[in-house]
């Protein structure tokens, strides 16, 4: 079969498309023919050498995928050949809280990805498709969809009428703007460019901001609502942007640390923290049963997701310098 390794990180160009055999499920397994698969910023710090998580190499790259399962191993009830479903980022958290044990292997880093034709994976860490999604669409949901469902519910218990902050307008930030409209949130949401801002209006936010116009982007939030600040943030950009998000936040409201786009990710810091009794804490994906809940809201509201350009599995190089670049709206995927 076909498929791509990592095998030594430095560079975007590490990918390397090698032939290996087909895999075969053991027992809790299923094999897996894969799709779709889509792309996070994650898998770009796994290729430069960036990732702060442990990294086994050579690694067959990218957590996110959706396909359908050709084969099963012995005493696996939970799907069956034809299933259409995608992967949990971490294969071992089901429920509950994160522990080390759970959070242990997460696809693309620790243990082997999905961008191959075929792959085993445990059969517990798989989660069937919204039935309105194609494999495309499925793709771009184990890890942006649930980081930013994790953020704003299950952490952040996010109420209608409240106001949410989206950083930028990548996989998570237009994933959290969707799914706090579809539950009866405001809004806002920034980035350094008009036309994109445009497009987030066309999904229904409330209010935008250029940060490249307004560097102290903060400030215009603060306008946007009244001088109050928002309930949540989805906290993108790391140590640069933590303390204008604490700034847009008001007393008492929930900051979600998520990326490092700054280079260098934010941490809860008690400065910043005290002075407004803010809630930060980290977010790190979700369990399945968040995943399964998610997706029931996604069925509820016929949900779609933004998915700005798709490549073949040919050109997985190309689609990966695409989103370093930095010019998409949504997720960035490759078909198999």
């Amino acid at each position: 079969m076909k498929a791509y390794e990592l095998k030594k990180a430095g560079s975007v160009d590490g990918w390397e498309q090698v032939e290996r055999p087909e895999p075969k499920p053991g027992p809790g397994q299923a094999l897996v023919r894969i799709r779709a698969v889509s792309l996070n910023y994650r898998d770009l710090l796994i290729a430069r050498g960036g990732y702060r998580m442990p990294v086994s190499l050579p690694v067959i790259p990218v957590s996110d995928g959706a396909g359908e399962v050709v084969a099963v191993g012995q005493g696996v009830t939970r799907v069956k050949p034809g299933d259409r479903v995608a992967p949990t980022f971490f294969q071992t958290w089901t429920e509950g809280d994160a522990t080390p044990e759970k959070v242990g292997k997460s696809l693309g880093g620790s243990v082997d990805g999905v961008l191959a034709e075929y792959v085993v994976l445990d059969a517990e860490g798989l989660v069937h498709l919204p039935e309105h999604y194609s494999f495309e669409e499925g793709a771009t949901l184990p890890c942006a969809a649930v980081t930013a469902w994790n953020a704003l519910v299950p952490q952040g218990k996010l109420q209608a009428g409240q106001t949410v902050l989206a950083l930028g307008t990548g996989g998570v930030s237009v994933f959290a703007l969707q799914f706090a409209k579809a539950l009866g949130a405001r809004v806002i949401i920034t980035s350094s460019h008009d036309e994109k801002l445009e497009r987030a209006k066309a999904l229904g936010a409330d209010g935008t901001v250029n940060y490249k116009k307004h560097p102290d982007w903060e400030e215009k939030v603060l306008e946007l609502t009244g001088g109050q600040g928002v309930d949540h943030v989805l906290e993108v950009g790391g140590a640069q942007t933590l303390p204008k998000s604490a700034r847009a936040t008001r007393p008492g409201g929930h900051i979600s640390l998520i990326g490092l786009l700054s280079g260098a990710p934010g941490k809860p810091d008690p400065s910043l923290a005290e002075p407004k009794k803010l809630r930060i804490e980290g977010v790190f994906v979700g369990s399945r049963v968040m995943f399964e809940d998610m997706n029931r809201l996604i069925t509820q509201h016929r949900m779609k997701p933004v998915i700005d350009r798709a490549f073949p599995f040919e050109k997985a190089r190309d689609a990966l310098r695409y989103l370093e670049e930095g010019a998409h709206f949504g997720k960035v995927v490759i078909t198999l």
